[in-house]
Formats: C-alpha cells, sequence, structure tokens
C-alpha cells in the first residue's frame, strides 16, 4: 500500500511539476539571450487567464492553450520594448509586468471565478502506460505532459546543434562580438523574449485547462517566482530543469496530500514548503557555482553604436 502511494505521489509530482517546467524553459530561452525577466509570475497567469477564456468560449482546449503562449508573447513583449529599445532595467520592467499581469488577470478574471471550461484529460500511452513503476509516473498524463518531455531535447537541440541557437547564445554571452561577427543583437534577444514569453504562457495555460479546468484568482500561486529560481538551479541547462521542475511539483504535490490526511502540521506550514525550498535550492545552486553560469551579458543592456 505504501509503494502505490509513493507511485502516486511522484505521478504527481510529474503533473504539478509541468506548468513550472515550461515556464522554466522559457525563462531559459529568455535569459540565454542575454535578457533577465523577472515577469514571469505576470506572464503565466495572463495566459492561464488567456486559455481559460478561449476554452470556455470556443469550447476548443487547444485553441486555448496556443492563444495562451501569443498572450504570453505579447505581455514580454511589453518588457522587450521597454528593455530592447528604450533600455530601461531589466529588473524594474520584470517586476512591474508580474505587478501588471497579476492585478489585470485578477480584474479580468472576476467573472470567471469557479467556473470550469473545457481541458485536457489524461490520456495514457498505450504500451507505455503499461511499463511497471515508470507507466504510471510519466506515460498516464495528459498530452502537454508528453509535449514537454519531447520540448527540453528540442530545446537543448537548439542551443547546441543550430546556427540560430548558437547565435542566441553568443548575443547573451559577448553582444559586442556577436555583433562584429555580423549579428544583430536586438533582433536575437527579441527571438528570445517573445518564445520565451509563448512557454511561459504555456505554463500557465497547463493550470487552467489541465491541472484545475476551473479559475481562481491567483491560480498561478507564486510558480513563476519558482521558475526564476529553478533557472539558476538548473544552471541554465534545460536537462536539469526537468529534475528541479519535478522536485518542487513533487513538494507541491506532497503538502496538498498532507492536507487532504488531516495533519496536524498547521496548513500555513504545509503552504511555506514549496517556497522554503526555493530558498535552499538557491542557496545550494549559490554554494556550486562553477561551470554552468549564467550568460555573461545577462541583464546588461546592449550598448548604443556610435
Amino acid at each position: 500500500m505504501t509503494f502505490e502511494i509513493l507511485i502516486l505521489l511522484l505521478a504527481a509530482a510529474v503533473q504539478s511539476g509541468t506548468p513550472i517546467l515550461y515556464a522554466t524553459l522559457g525563462e531559459i530561452f529568455t535569459e540565454k539571450s542575454g535578457v533577465l525577466n523577472l515577469g514571469v509570475e505576470g506572464t503565466m497567469i495572463l495566459g492561464a487567464l488567456a486559455g481559460f477564456v478561449t476554452a470556455r468560449l470556443t469550447g476548443s482546449p487547444l485553441l486555448g492553450f496556443f492563444l495562451a503562449g501569443v498572450v504570453g508573447s505579447l505581455a514580454t513583449s511589453i518588457h522587450g520594448v521597454v528593455c530592447l529599445i528604450f533600455q530601461g532595467n531589466q529588473v524594474v520592467s520584470g517586476l512591474a509586468l508580474t505587478i501588471l499581469g497579476l492585478g489585470l488577470a485578477n480584474y479580468l478574471g472576476t467573472g470567471y471565478v469557479g467556473l470550469s471550461a473545457p481541458g485536457f484529460d489524461p490520456l495514457p500511452l498505450p504500451g507505455l502506460a503499461a511499463i511497471p513503476l515508470l507507466g504510471p509516473i510519466f506515460f498516464r498524463h495528459d498530452i502537454l505532459v508528453y509535449c514537454s518531455y519531447i520540448l527540453v531535447p528540442l530545446i537543448w537541440l537548439f542551443f547546441t546543434r543550430t546556427r540560430l541557437g548558437l547565435a542566441l547564445r553568443a548575443v547573451g554571452e559577448y553582444p559586442a562580438a556577436a555583433t562584429a561577427a555580423g549579428l544583430s543583437v536586438a533582433a536575437h534577444r527579441w527571438l528570445g523574449v517573445l518564445v520565451g514569453g509563448f512557454l511561459m504562457g504555456l505554463g500557465g495555460a497547463y493550470l487552467s485547462l489541465a491541472y484545475t479546468h476551473l479559475w481562481t484568482s491567483n491560480l498561478t500561486a507564486g510558480r513563476g517566482w519558482i521558475a526564476v529560481a529553478l533557472v539558476i538551479f538548473a544552471f541554465w541547462r534545460p536537462g536539469r530543469a526537468v529534475f528541479g521542475a519535478y522536485l518542487f511539483g513533487g513538494i507541491m504535490a506532497l503538502q496538498l496530500r498532507l492536507q487532504a490526511t488531516g495533519t496536524q502540521v498547521p496548513s500555513s506550514i504545509l503552504l511555506m514548503l514549496p517556497y522554503l525550498l526555493t530558498v535552499l535550492v538557491l542557496v545550494f545552486s549559490s554554494w556550486r557555482r562553477g561551470s554552468g553560469e549564467a550568460p555573461a551579458a545577462l541583464g546588461i543592456n546592449e550598448e548604443p553604436v556610435d
């Protein structure tokens, strides 16, 4: 019986960690280009609302999922305008985006609180779902979870094996050298901002269309900030982001199940666990600094050309 509970908890960790994984991959994509975006939380919740409203009005969760990504890109384009066109402070702009996104989503979503929308249901993969141990944990989820499995190696291949990916990394590491090589720093950073925002919006949509199938205020509940911390924990590597996202997902799933069993531990302490882990992850990552440090030009605006 205990073994079955462990399997269920690990499966819940994959599901709970999937929206964090999408958002983390989006932030990695953005930061690889040299742009720091602390507006992940605001971008995620706008994507969550856009996906929910679209699915409810059209009956198509797939369309809602796609439009959530588009809204995520539109949200981060505000950050792009401030930082890439007007050369504003990237930290301040990202924080403003989070505040704007949370406030706007809570205002526009007031009429939808407590309502449900069509979403994505579990779709066990034939054959794979029957594999002992691995099947129940990884292959009895919805299609968005399976898409995240594919997305991770695709992003890794993009950054390590394609000309565009290597150029984007060069812009994030040494913009002056990239410019001397004929690359447009602004264009590549816009690519990082928009694609990253798209993935963040998808992470938010997962919460409203697959994880809950309903809309509530503050649906993201700090997951965007966890994603920012996970980028550091993962040393800007997509593969390590998977482990971190599922770790946080497991902690979230554990605290929900402990509350459901009526444990004597105060609920406020249980709710604190994921964010306490965030602090510990940042401490660990700072201590382990080395081969996977941040892009050298992260957070530094492009110097104007005379």
